[in-house]
């Protein structure tokens, strides 16, 4: 497959069957047209001379082996190479438009600013040489992959809710049996309603771990059918699993497979996403930034923890943050000194003890050259109340006024 809209095909030694090339080319545009598909086809020694013609030659041309390369493809643009716009457009600003151009430069130069990619769309000399042969460019072939489907053809078309259901079951069991005998487990699954009237209704759900079980299936297609419209009936359901991993044949305890946690909790992350939504369940990991707010990222629930993202070691921080870190007016001794109280959502709280600071400086990779550094502090109010706050910038740091405080978690 040429994304996105091509096909390369390896013809060698198959001309002949049709009575040579151009007899070939003309088979394959009278089955297109056939099929009301506009289309440009060409032959050629190499894939990538064969695209070139393709899209930027007279349909149907043929390039034979014989014949001088250069020669033909010379007056092609250098789009032709299957090139990145981005050095599409460098070539061009260099003044070089055609391929004849391009093969007329030293190819020292072109490599000198070239070098660094190694990418085939990003570098002409490597797509040149591929043109011309000079380096191999094997195709990487379609393998047809049979997707688990099964479906059921009505002998009458049914309206009711109970017996779409029913017939959901059935298939769920279908489905079941078709996994097992491949040893796949289902990650995504699409049910498809034909009407009598010709429309086609489609629920799909996916799963957050492969699984083989019918019942879980079923539970979570429910909801997904309670606003179809079945019309004036609905004559066949089909059901395939357009997503399925390799799942082992297992003979688990009858009486300890209950007490699986990693299936109760992908059953349970599962039946969360079908009812909230497919991005509304997450889990928390840790990620590698100083910065709280960006100390934790969000991820699916049942995906592997990223190694090396949890080895930062902080000071003790709080379990509760605040979506977003909160103004607080805060009374001090000296500009420098420990807060002695704030006001919080009109709320003042004298402050008995006070931890810290612990200084976090700005992530200069990432941050404007203006941001300023954070002073956090663990403090207790004379309610026993602990929060997390911090001072934003200190006095003389030139970004800025006066520091400023902020108020962003709570301890329990």
């Amino acid at each position: 497959m040429d994304v996105p809209d091509g096909l390369l095909v390896d013809v060698t030694a198959v001309p002949h069957l049709f009575g040579g090339e151009e007899k070939l080319l003309a088979d394959v545009a009278a089955v297109f047209a056939q099929r009301d598909i506009a289309m440009r086809c060409a032959i050629a020694p190499t894939a990538g001379a064969a695209w070139a013609l393709a899209h930027y030659a007279a349909s149907g041309t043929i390039l034979r082996k014989n014949e001088e390369m250069e020669t033909r493809l010379g007056e092609l643009p250098v789009a032709a190479l299957r090139l990145d716009q981005d050095v599409v457009t460098v070539l061009r600003r260099l003044g070089l438009k055609k391929l004849s151009e391009l093969w007329a430069v030293d190819r020292d130069g072109i490599n000198r600013r070239f070098r660094n990619r190694n990418s085939p769309s990003a570098n002409p000399l490597i797509r040149l040489d591929q043109l011309l042969g000079r380096i191999p460019e094997p195709l990487l072939p379609v393998i047809p992959q049979q997707i688990p489907m099964v479906q059921r053809r009505l002998l009458e078309p049914i309206r009711h809710r109970h017996l779409l259901d029913q017939v959901v079951n059935d298939l769920a069991d279908d489905m079941v049996r078709e996994l097992e005998g491949k040893g796949q487990g289902a990650r995504r699954l699409e049910l498809g309603l034909w009407r009598v009237d010709g429309e086609v209704v489609v629920r799909h759900i996916e799963l957050a771990a492969a699984t083989r079980e019918a019942a879980h299936f079923v539970r979570l297609f429910v909801s997904k059918l309670d606003d179809v419209d079945a019309g004036f009936g609905i004559e066949m359901l089909r059901l395939r699993a357009s997503w399925s991993e390799a799942l082992a044949l297992d003979q688990s305890d009858i009486e300890t497979a209950s007490k699986n946690h990693g299936i109760a909790l992908s059953t349970l992350v599962d039946r969360l996403t079908v009812r909230l939504g497919p991005r509304a369940v997450t889990r928390l990991v840790p990620s590698a930034s100083h910065i709280p707010e960006r100390a934790q990222r969000g991820q699916p629930p049942l995906e592997p923890e990223p190694a090396n993202q949890g080895q930062f070691v902080f000071h003790q921080r709080p379990l509760k943050l605040l979506d977003k870190a909160e103004q607080i007016a805060v009374l001090y001794a000296t500009p420098d000194g420990y807060p002695k109280r704030f006001r919080w959502r009109d709320e003042v709280h004298d402050i008995k003890r006070v931890e810290g600071p612990e200084r976090i400086a700005p992530e200069w990779w990432r941050e404007r050259g203006g941001t300023r550094l954070r002073d956090y502090y663990r403090i207790e109010d004379q309610r026993g109340r602990r929060y997390w706050i911090y001072r934003l910038g200190i006095i003389g740091d030139g970004r800025g006024g006066k520091p400023k405080w902020y108020l962003q978690g709570l301890f329990t």
